[in-house]
Order: C-alpha cells, then structure tokens, then sequence
C-alpha cells in the first residue's frame, strides 16, 4: 500500500482519491480551507497554505508520502524539486508543477525552446509594461495573471478605457505571490480543444478524443466529447503534445489546450493533472475516465489502450452569491434519461463558483452533439443553489 498526498482537495482531486482509493492507496488530502471535497473522501487530511514552504515541509514530514501529487496552481513549486530529489515521486515530475504552475515559464518554454505556435503575447508587473504588452500584441486582448485558475484575474480588453480596470483585475486575482501577468492577442479560431495527454512510465503517450469546450470569464462551462477536428490537426495536436510533455516529463494525465483555425494549430495552456473540461469522462465516455488513467500512469499501472465509446457533454453548476449551499431541483435534474449529476460537496458559495457539473450521453447514437449540449444545459439548470 503506498501513501500519497495530495496538494489541492477540490473537485478534480476528489475524483482522483477515489481513482486512487480503488487501488488500495492511502491518500492524504491537503487544501487551505477545511471540508474541501476530496479531503470527504482521503484516509487523512491537514489544512494549510501550500505557498507557506514550512507548512508544506511540515506535512510532508508528519505523513512521509512516497508520491506527492499537485493539484492546484498554488504550490511553493521549488519544494517539490527537494522532495523529488529525497526520491518522493512528484507527478508527473517536479519540473511540470513548476512550469506549468507559472503561465510565463510554460508559454516560453513552448514558445521559445520548443517552437511551438502559439497567440502574440508579452508580459507586465507595471502598468507602463502593460501599455506597452497591448501595444505589442493589439486590441482586443486578454488579460490574465501568471497563476491563477478558473478564469480568476482574467479578462478582455476591447478599448483602451477597459486597460486599466483590466490591469487591476489581474493584480487582484492573481494565485501566490508572483504579481505578474500575460496579456495575449486575439486570433481567429473555429474551435478550443483540450486534449487529453496520458504519458506512462513504461508504454506509449496515449490521447484521448479531443474535447471541445466553451468559456465564460475564462473558466469552463460546457464541454463535449469527441470534439470534431481533422486528421491532419489532430495530428499536429498529438506532436505538440508530445513535445512539450516530453520536455518536462514524468508519468500522469495532462489537459493540453489548443485554439484551432481553419489551417493553423495554436498551442494555448497546458496543466500537469486532470482538466476541469475532461469532466465529461465522468459520462462514460471511455473506458478509463481521465482521473482513473491519472491514477493508473502514476501508480505505474499499464494502460493497453483508451477506448472512446459514446458521445457525452458536461454542463457546469454555479453558485450566484457568497454563502452557505443549500440545493433545489436535484429531483427534477435525475429524472433525466442518459444523464448524470455530480454534486461537489463544496462547504461554501461564491458569485460563479463551480458547484457541480449536469452531464448528458448517448449511448445508441440517435442524438447530435448540439443535441447533447441542449440537453446538458437544461439538467443543469434544474438545480438551484440557494
């Protein structure tokens, strides 16, 4: 039986412990506000903040984890090379966390060492940087911290009255300590993918179908799975892929983003674990769900093949004001046929926190993906969050 900790305890870590937990393993679920949901379901929970480096060497020492798994943005990422390095495995690897935590570190890793295409873009601490940033990229633009998540500190910029309220933004919604941000240009694009990305540490990297998603405030509201793109971007999708998580290495699943013209692939964001869109797989949708091949590629356990098998969308629940939840409408989402619900367990609300996720599938092809998402949109509606 192996220990392992867990640093983030939200939703997508739930999921992972319960992953884990099916196995056999002893996990250990770490957040910096108690309840949080995957801590409802570990062996064994501690509270703190994971940019506080003593806390962290403090319970890494109390439980003696022989993997360490990240799950958030918000990690003093420079311990996890120590750990790595007294032979705690990290997942996938100490360099991923670190890059991948930092939105700078990634896009110039992609960008400049791996050549890999992806949106104008420059960075800012100052304002005076800033106005140079959106000079260099053009409106519109977005704005976004270099560590945050779920859309927080992220906005567009479409007139030049907008840039400094878009400047303030970002300063107040960073995650950690780095007050820096990355303002990128606006492409032209059909279509934004996650792709799904398994590395193994003995086996192939395998790919998931891809999963095509739609934003609001720059955090997920409804995704579905498969996503329609054509061999040749695929394609290039895969080799993108495979590059860059070849550059940072380790063993586990990676949510990769891409933004997908009519005959251009860009590179947009990558995380190091599961990916809020990839949710859908909760459906069914193939035959690992991406927290199980998470935990399968991290334990070292083989993964012969991925097998899409139906069609399914996630359709995201949100919480309206600050409080304690209360539900409504649970009874009338679950008379759905083809459909699932997933309540989170979250002990308190805010304005547009993530709260659960509706999901509709197909299994005898008889339904369309806007089918799907119509139906995704409408049992999710049902349940209120009071």
């Amino acid at each position: 039986m192996t220990k392992i900790m867990l640093l983030g305890s939200g939703e997508l870590g739930k999921e992972v412990v319960i992953a884990l937990k099916c196995f056999g393993h002893t996990v250990v679920a770490c957040d910096s506000y108690a309840g949080a949901p995957a801590m409802q379901v570990a062996d064994d929970f501690e509270i703190f903040s994971m940019l506080d480096a003593d806390a962290l060497d403090a319970a890494v020492a109390k439980h003696a984890p022989e993997i360490i798994v990240p799950e958030v943005e918000s990690i003093r990422t420079n311990c996890l090379y120590a750990y790595e390095e007294q032979g705690i495995q990290i997942t996938p690897s100490a360099k991923a966390a670190n890059f991948t935590m930092n939105r700078k570190l990634i896009r110039d890793l992609a960008a400049k060492d791996l050549g890999l295409l992806t949106v104008p873009y420059g960075y800012a601490t100052t304002y005076d940087e800033f106005l140079a940033s959106v000079e260099k990229v053009g409106l519109p633009c977005v704005v976004k911290p270099l560590m945050s998540s779920s859309g927080k500190g992220q906005s567009v910029v479409r007139m030049e009255e907008d840039m400094k309220a878009a400047f303030d933004y970002a300063l107040e919604g960073t995650r950690g300590d780095i007050k820096e941000m990355i303002v990128e240009g606006f492409i032209s694009f059909h279509t934004e993918i996650t792709l799904l990305t398994v590395t193994q540490k003995a086996g192939e990297t395998l790919f998931c179908a891809p999963i095509g998603h739609r934003q609001e405030r720059g955090d997920y509201q409804e995704s579905w799975q498969p996503c329609f793109v054509s061999s040749d971007q695929l394609r290039e999708c895969q080799e993108m892929a495979t590059k860059v998580t070849s550059a940072l290495g380790g063993a586990g699943i990676w949510g990769i983003e891409f933004f997908l013209s009519d005959d251009v692939v860009y590179f947009s964001e990558l995380s190091p674990r599961p990916h809020d869109t990839g949710m859908v797989t909760l459906a069914g949708t193939q035959n690992f769900n991406e927290f199980e091949l998470h935990a399968r590629a991290l334990l070292g356990l083989p993964i012969p093949e991925i097998e899409q098998r139906y069609p399914a969308v996630s359709a995201v629940i949100l919480a309206e004001k600050e409080g304690e939840p209360h539900y409504s409408g649970i009874e009338a989402a679950c008379a759905y046929p083809q459909s699932d619900l997933k309540i989170f367990g979250k002990p308190t609300t805010r304005s547009y926190r993530r709260m659960g996720v509706a999901l509709a599938y197909d299994r005898h092809g008889e339904k369309s993906i806007e089918q799907l998402r119509a139906r995704a949109a409408e049992i999710a509606s049902k349940v209120k969050v009071h």
